[in-house]
């Protein structure tokens, strides 16, 4: 985070850093372990993406949570390392299903290694991830993510055939991102509690708590893409809209909007003619309905429920950090 004068301030994803430091440089000790591959392309196009500045979030959140719950094993390692790369999977795949043509700020993977590759190592990916989860000897663990992975790929499909819909509704939307998102966060934080043989109630807890952060996490990045913070983020405004992805403040400026507008988004949205005027002319009525506050207004109703589900947990600095996380990621619309 940025201050006014310039200073680069410590943010709770810092402090999340600090606290799991030691056993994240395990997990990517792990992780690179596991890219290794006699095939050259499978680690030459693993890395290229892995260490293309992503934060390491989930697998983060996976070491967290089982200190938050007095875990003292060395099975979170390999868990962490399987997070990650089910999410990597998961983004090489999107990459090519959106035609992406960035990715972290680098050109996609698709884009430099073909659709072919990219799909064959995200694959390979997903193979590495089930081979972690079989080390922690924890068949309950291998339910849960195995499970994520299933729930995602159905975000993926019924993504897929909601694109470019304007007739979407906020629960479709919201079910898109409870798959594609947010099971993978709760499963990352609930396996903590599995791990650490903790009572079902903590295990619901940071179950809770990892879904509705993801939910929330991800209806901030879908405001942003309509937001100035975006641009001092470093990243393009209006990717979205330009692929014609319909994302929440789309489905309620549609909601909310005359014959007119509506007509204009699903010119610009359905069929995807655009012209270089309409980004501006699609953000003026977003701002006229308020559907980018009201976006992020959704999103810190789900953080409240992420921080609240934490609460049965003593008090010590990691539900802490936890806990400003939330609020971090949702104050990113601001």
């Amino acid at each position: 985070m940025i201050s006014l004068d310039g200073e680069r301030r410590e943010t709770p994803v810092d402090r999340l850093k600090a606290l799991v430091d030691a056993d994240l440089d395990a997990v990517n000790e792990e992780i690179l372990g596991r890219m290794r591959s006699e095939v050259e392309l499978i680690p030459e196009l693993a890395d290229y993406l892995i260490s293309s500045g992503g934060k390491r979030l989930r697998p983060m959140l996976t070491l967290a949570a089982a200190k938050l719950c007095g875990f003292t094993g060395r099975s979170h390692i390999a868990l962490a390392a399987a997070v990650e790369f089910i999410h990597t999977a998961t983004l090489l795949h999107d990459d090519v299903v959106d035609g992406s043509e960035l990715r972290r700020g680098k050109q996609a993977a698709n884009l430099v290694y073909g659709n072919p590759a990219s799909v064959l190592v995200g694959d390979f990916l997903f193979s590495r991830s089930f081979q972690l989860m079989v080390t922690s000897g924890h068949m309950r663990v291998l339910d849960i993510l195995s499970n994520a992975a299933a729930v995602i790929a159905e975000g993926e499909v019924l993504q897929l055939a909601t694109a470019n819909d304007t007739a979407t509704t906020e629960d479709t939307y919201l079910a898109v991102i409870q798959a594609k998102t947010a099971a993978l966060f709760a499963a990352a934080t609930q396996v903590g509690a599995v791990i650490a043989e903790r009572p079902d109630t903590e295990e619901a807890a940071l179950e809770s708590y990892g879904r509705n952060l993801g939910i929330a996490f991800q209806l901030v990045d879908d405001a942003l893409d309509y937001s100035g913070n975006q641009a001092k983020l470093g990243k393009s405004v209006g990717d979205d809209f330009r692929e014609g992805k319909i994302t929440l403040p789309i489905v309620l400026a549609f909601r909310r909007g005359s014959a007119d507008e509506r007509a204009f988004w699903k010119r610009t949205m359905e069929e995807v003619e655009q012209t270089d005027a309409d980004l501006k002319e699609a953000m003026a009525l977003l701002e006229k309905h308020g559907t980018v506050e009201a976006t992020i207004e959704r999103a810190r109703h789900f953080g409240d429920i992420a921080k609240d589900a934490l609460a049965i947990f003593p008090e010590s600095e990691t539900r802490e950090v936890l806990q400003d996380l939330v609020e971090f990621v949702v104050s990113r619309g601001h």
